[in-house]
């Protein structure tokens, strides 16, 4: 199996160039997605929770509910940029490196006589039992169709995770998981590469954010002044029935049964 002293250095310039173009495709869709939120999706939020916290202030809850609705969604855009910046780096590491054939795999390339094809996932809290069953599914449909190819073909699955900290190991599925550097080591040849990346993926981080939270405040302030006029009483205060109710209502229980 390829060690990663055994592939040339991968040059900087072009990662650094790379992580600047597309780093700020990361900031923009942050920015496109903050736009895009409505009172309708944050009222989506668990109420219950709020009531149990003990949230009494209109500004404090839409907060809250904004964190919570723009973590989950940043960490998909993020890992989508992750995602491309693992397949980059392993084209420039390896000649024959290309998009997997296969589809659910991202990437296949060679090295030392093995040949691997892999799937890259952001994060270590990637899937559910179904998703991982057909990752197994898709990794023996690429052996199959590599091996039909070429006999003699060492086909090794990985499962690529870009953070992390976790062993690397053989899974029961019969894929390799290499988790964090591991992964990154194997894809660019060199072992502390994962480390390399951080410098540029801060490209004009301070720039970005502080444009990101002139606009999140600006949202917020807006999706507040809504809150207030559609779910506080006249007193101001937050009327949690009526917000379930937005949340949760639609009876239609004794029509199902009696259909």
């Amino acid at each position: 199996m390829t060690t990663p002293k055994d592939t040339p250095s991968l040059d900087l310039h072009l990662l650094n160039e790379f992580v600047n173009e597309h780093i700020q495709s990361f900031h923009v869709r942050r920015l496109e997605r903050l736009s895009q939120l409505t009172l309708k999706d944050l009222i989506q939020k668990n109420p219950y929770l709020f009531r149990a916290k003990n949230v009494n202030r209109a500004s404090e809850l839409i907060e809250q509910t904004m964190a919570a609705f723009l973590s989950s969604s940043e960490e998909k855009i993020f890992g989508d940029f992750l995602e491309s910046l693992a397949l980059f780096v392993a084209q420039q590491s390896s000649i024959d490196a290309h998009k997997s054939a296969t589809s659910g795999l991202d990437l296949e390339f060679s090295k030392n006589g093995v040949y691997y094809v892999v799937s890259i996932k952001s994060g270590p809290n990637w899937g559910n039992s179904s998703q991982h069953s057909k990752l197994e599914d898709d990794f023996r449909k690429a052996q199959i169709r590599l091996r039909q190819a070429s006999v003699k073909l060492n086909v090794v699955p990985v499962l690529g995770i870009c953070y992390g900290k976790s062993r690397s190991v053989w899974t029961k599925g019969g894929y390799l998981k290499l988790v964090g550097q591991n992964f990154w080591a194997l894809i660019s040849g060199e072992k502390d590469f994962y480390i390399q990346i951080v410098e540029p993926v801060g490209y004009r981080a301070k720039e970005h954010n502080e444009r990101y939270l002139l606009e999140k405040d600006r949202i917020a302030n807006k999706l507040t002044k809504d809150f207030i006029e559609h779910f506080c009483d006249e007193r101001g205060q937050i009327d949690w029935v009526k917000l379930v109710q937005a949340n949760s209502g639609g009876y239609d229980l004794e029509q199902i049964l009696s259909g």
